[in-house]
């Protein structure tokens, strides 16, 4: 039964009210029957496919979009939400497309241009995606999410300073923006700017993050003197991680640090590091009576002012070191031909040498006093510092780029 012009309206009005109160899947029922009357309507094919973003259907989006845009030719709107919908199906191609007619609609639209700026990312195109953020920009100077999305860029090609300025800019009307915080202190991090950067990297506990553990405790956050037992414990949601296992190592020195201090500090870890470490522990699933605060281990250098100029001596472990020719080798590299290799963890204690990625077998070697080289990607953990050569976190471990692959056969022609 065809309807009339007044009942489509109807329903065009009930839909909206719907959308407006939050149930889209009442709505899109609506705008479905609405279309289903009026099939050529630019507007209620613009609306239904709204309503389907807003579901997440964006397969079911498509086509009402499409239509929309190729019956509203001139309604910028129509364009964005049709990029939108392409992106989301990976589809970045057709979305620059759209997006060009939308800044062509409307050449002084900061929102079009960062949309382009993240599409032309998305595309691989990096240079054209910063020149993109950089017109937003020059319209909205003070636009966040293209603020921090031309940092990212600035980032990745080096350019540290373009990076933190655009934060600072962003950081300047959101300073208590807990993202914003949290890209500035990991970019310092990785200059190794410690004294700035370990201050803005706490805001990550202020962030939900499924891949984040903590405890049911009070939070220290670093106040002295300290009266009770305090937990320090890794963030990783897998204890048994190889990153877990490195900062529980690499961190061990904080704990030592705080009981000379008087805090009756407790390593929370896996069994296996607790095996190694001469420190009281505790395992993750043991009841946490008695503990009257928690911090992460990765908070420690923060709170106890740490530098990589200035660190503590590393912490002490149990196991002996049985002296040997053989060389650890626990990298993605190809292993070297001609040299008594060794590839179970386990063994790592009976080697003279190993060479590693950052894994937990590498940062037990160097734990425990063996010559180590340690393989670094381009992404390394801000901890390992920004500088290659001799590592100040163990006197026995050198540090180079997984790709310095002459460097890697000098250190092998010296084993």
């Amino acid at each position: 039964m065809a309807l009339s012009d007044q009942q489509i309206e109807s329903l065009g009005r009930d839909a909206l009210q719907r959308a407006a109160a939050g149930d889209f899947a009442g709505a899109e029922s609506l705008f479905a029957r609405a279309v289903e009357a009026r099939p050529n309507s630019g507007q209620l094919l613009h609306l239904l496919g709204q309503v389907r973003l807003k579901l997440g259907r964006f397969a079911e989006a498509l086509d009402p979009l499409q239509r929309a845009a190729a019956f509203l030719p001139r309604d910028a709107a129509a364009q964005v939400n049709l990029a939108g919908c392409l992106g989301r199906l990976g589809q970045h191609d057709g979305a620059l497309d759209a997006l060009e007619r939308a800044a062509r609609l409307r050449p002084a639209d900061a929102a079009i241009a960062h949309n382009k700026g993240r599409t032309l990312e998305a595309l691989g195109r990096p240079d054209d995606a910063e020149h993109a953020y950089g017109e937003a920009l020059a319209i909205d100077h003070r636009m966040l999410p293209c603020l921090s999305a031309r940092a990212s860029l600035l980032a990745a090609r080096g350019d540290w300073g373009g990076a933190l300025a655009d934060l600072d800019t962003a950081l300047t009307d959101r300073p208590d923006d807990p993202r914003l915080r949290l890209r500035r202190g990991e970019l310092l991090l990785r200059q190794g700017d410690w004294w700035r950067g370990l201050a803005d990297h706490e805001a990550r506990l202020e962030l939900a993050d499924r891949d984040r553990w903590s405890p049911k405790l009070p939070r220290w956050q670093g106040e002295e003197p300290f009266s009770g037992r305090l937990l320090l414990y890794p963030e990783q949601a897998d204890i048994e991680s190889d990153a877990a296992v490195r900062d529980a190592l690499i961190l061990l020195r904080g704990a030592e640090a705080l009981r000379a201090r008087g805090v009756d500090a407790v390593i929370q870890c896996a069994g296996s590091v607790a095996a190694l470490i001469d420190a009281p522990t505790i395992d993750r699933n043991a009841p946490l009576e008695g503990f009257a605060a928690a911090a992460p281990l990765r908070s420690l250098p923060h709170f106890l002012g740490w530098t990589l100029e200035a660190l503590p001596p590393p912490g002490a472990l149990r196991p002996k070191v049985q002296p040997s020719s053989r060389l650890g080798w626990f990298a993605r590299t190809a292993r070297p031909e001609g040299k008594d290799v060794v590839t179970d963890p386990a063994d790592v204690a009976t080697c003279g040498f190993v060479v590693g990625d950052d894994t937990a077998a590498t940062q037990i070697a160097a734990a425990l006093g063996i010559a180590t080289l340690l393989l670094l990607s381009p992404s390394a953990d801000w901890l390992w510092g920004p500088r290659r050569g001799p590592s100040p976190w163990y006197p026995n471990l050198d540090v180079i780029g997984e790709d310095e692959s002459e460097k890697l056969a000098a250190w092998l022609g010296r084993c």
